[in-house]
């Protein structure tokens, strides 16, 4: 009998590359031989991304492709797409399965039954709040590469009023520290240097317990022994407070990077975005930061044309991101999200006038990258080679900066690179190594 195949596609944040890895080592360790996505397979899983709808439409595109390279096949729409608009998937003929996060982890015996024939249930999902219990994968084996993604809390109580994302992951739910412990350690011990902590809202980690918050995991994961770097995902600015603040700055096994989103640097848009901090808050906290460790590299997320977003508002925001030192900035155009509390100023910026607004972020973005660039231009820089490309070995510091070198180092080996030249595109960087 031969062997079935499964095919992923993975839309999104690293929470659902993590949870698409999870799920490929489960197939595989059940008989499945897991292909390329463009090659004809039996089941086709597409995790799904509701973030805007432009994320919408596109897992729309990935799961109708899927259905037509095999018609025969089983397509699963799984993730948060699927959490929290089951009903216009299901309606949808291509799609077979529509699998809710709630049910994430079942996903592999959701589709056995299927094809079994045992069950021909197309809709899983439940109500993401009643979820209090943090479920994830164990993952062992199925690494490869570098830089592995650890899940590690799921869920946001924050409640922005633009955001559909606690609606498609819960609240607040934390994975316990020992276990988190444990999945490092045998990271570390097939031979990952670097470590990539995620979450819905990593910052919130231990709310849920109201104890063992993200200080606290911290300071375990750095005492185990061959652990070369921890890198953290997005974290919000209120939960950073002083203690955590001077730990990240001064422990060397955490990357001096963090991405903190910020989605206005206006006060107006921030109060109506339900925020609940102000600019200068903001500000202060990242001065901080980037006071205490020079060479750290702050990224965060924009919003332009949210419905309250007069032109003295962007203006506003373009004049206070201006001083605030990022690397970089990803730039999002508002999508109004049904069900969000948001939804009740209507979407009033014009498309061209919010399309104007992007752009001019994405160029102050591009200018502040190649700025932060041109600071470590000539000088030596530690990094942990990520992969290789043509006859280049690519390493990643801790700050971010990506370089290509030519080098007879292994994946997942430390060097020393002198930066040589920077380019244009954000990865586009050469150097050479120090021997």
């Amino acid at each position: 009998m031969r062997k079935l195949k499964v095919a992923f596609y993975t839309l999104g944040c690293r929470m659902n590359q993590f949870e698409t890895s999870g799920l490929e080592e489960k197939f595989e360790k059940k008989g499945f031989d897991i292909t390329d996505f463009k090659d004809k397979a039996d089941v086709y899983i597409v995790n799904t991304c509701t973030v805007t709808n432009d994320a919408d439409r596109t897992s729309r595109k990935i799961l109708r492709q899927a259905k037509r390279r095999n018609p025969n096949s089983i397509v699963v729409a799984t993730g948060c797409y699927a959490q929290v608009s089951p009903d216009k998937l299901a309606d949808i003929e291509e799609i077979d399965l529509v699998i809710g996060n709630s049910h994430k982890e079942d996903v592999y015996e959701i589709v056995e039954n299927y094809i079994n024939e045992r069950k021909k249930e197309k809709v899983y999902i439940e109500n993401i709040f009643r979820l209090n219990q943090f479920k994830t994968f164990q993952i062992s084996t199925f690494y490869e590469g570098a830089r592995p993604i650890l899940k590690v809390q799921e869920g946001c109580n924050s409640f922005c009023s633009f955001c559909i994302i606690p609606f498609a992951r819960g609240k607040v739910r934390s994975g316990k520290i020992d276990n988190i412990k444990e999945q490092v350690k045998i990271l570390v011990s097939r031979g990952f240097k670097e470590i990539v902590l995620t979450g819905t809202q990593l910052s919130q980690f231990g709310y849920d317990r109201r104890e063992g918050y993200l200080y606290d995991l911290l300071k375990e994961l750095v005492k185990i022994e061959g652990l070369y770097r921890i890198r953290l995902s997005s974290m919000g600015i209120n939960e950073l407070d002083d203690n955590l603040i001077d730990f990240i700055t001064s422990e060397e096994k955490i990357a001096p990077h963090f991405h903190l989103s910020i989605q206005s640097a206006s006060n107006k848009v921030l109060k109506d975005m339900k925020r609940n901090y102000t600019v200068e808050e903001y500000m202060e906290k990242v001065f901080k930061i980037v006071e205490k460790r020079k060479e750290t590299a702050i990224g965060t997320d924009v919003i332009t044309g949210f419905p309250t977003e007069t032109e003295e508002d962007f203006e506003e925001s373009y004049n206070n991101l201006k001083k605030i030192p990022f690397a970089y900035m990803h730039i999002f155009t508002y999508s109004e999200r049904k069900g969000t509390s948001a939804e009740k100023f209507g979407d009033t910026v014009f498309p061209q006038e919010k399309k104007r607004r992007t752009n001019i972020l994405i160029k102050l973005s591009e200018e502040k990258n190649l700025n932060f660039r041109r600071r470590f231009l000539n000088k030596e820089l530690e990094v942990l080679v990520i992969s290789k490309r043509d006859k280049y070995k690519v390493g990643i510091t801790g700050n971010y900066i990506h370089i290509k070198f030519i080098s007879d180092k292994n994946t997942n080996e430390i060097t020393k690179v002198k930066l040589k030249s920077i380019g244009v595109e954000r990865e586009d960087n050469f150097g050479e190594e120090v021997l």
